[in-house]
């Protein structure tokens, strides 16, 4: 089982990533690791199996073709935070366990959040067929089946800057089951330490207009190939 993950991460801070980096090597289940950067990083400045992809999130579908392309290894590890992530005892072992299910395509995990020095509990909920909300609480850290993933890359049709993520993960449940592991396996630090009020608003400001206008033909899509589109069909 060992060297079976390739891990991708964010890198932002370089303190942070650099600790992230080190940790990621040095589990037995790691094999590589890719960062998403759109600054300029000298290969030559980082570990023997770290690499960089030119992008500077995971909402694209162009990165997400390309790390399905770039991945040979039979899990694939995405962390969709650039803060530091702490594994909990047996983490990556519970969650390979999981996987190993065969129509088992992604797993995710409860977790803790770290913020302003105070631990706290942050539980998720079971993934339904019906569970459509682009913002559905995975947790930062989600774990694939590599042949899963690659099947449904190989279906998506459209190119989107802001829904590749969306896009990806509603293909791949077509096909595949998103298992919550009802345990405590990491830690992330919340660095958006706005109150909760506040966020459920992110979706009206005009900013993420096009954000939202893409997960809407996401999911609309998503909904054609599955028969749960509805025309919306208006008497006058």
């Amino acid at each position: 089982m060992n060297q079976t993950i390739t891990c991708y991460l964010l890198y932002g801070d370089k303190e942070l990533s650099d600790k992230n980096i080190k940790h990621f090597t040095e589990s037995p289940y790691v094999k590589d690791i890719c960062l998403l950067t759109n600054q300029h990083i000298p290969e030559t400045t980082l570990p023997e199996n770290c690499r960089v992809l030119p992008y500077g999130s995971f909402d694209s579908t162009s990165a997400l073709t390309q790390i399905a392309a770039h991945t040979s290894t039979p899990y694939l590890l995405i962390y969709t935070k650039p803060q530091i992530l702490q594994w909990g005892e047996m983490a990556l072992e519970r969650m390979i366990d999981y996987l190993s299910a065969p129509e088992c395509g992604m797993v995710y995990a409860d977790h803790y959040q770290i913020a302003g020095g105070k631990q706290t509990n942050a539980p998720v909920i079971d993934y339904q067929f019906g569970s459509l909300r682009d913002d559905f609480n995975f947790g930062s850290v989600l774990l694939f089946n590599t042949s899963r993933l690659k099947e449904a890359a190989g279906r998506i049709t459209s190119e989107y800057n802001f829904a590749g993520l969306y896009d990806l993960r509603l293909k791949l449940s077509q096909n595949a089951d998103l298992v919550h592991i009802n345990e405590y396996l990491y830690s992330e630090v919340e660095n958006d330490t706005r109150k909760s009020g506040e966020k459920i608003f992110d979706y009206v400001d005009p900013k993420n207009r096009n954000r939202q206008i893409e997960m809407e033909a996401a999911c609309t899509e998503h909904l054609k190939e599955i028969g749960g589109y509805l025309k919306p069909e208006f008497k006058q």
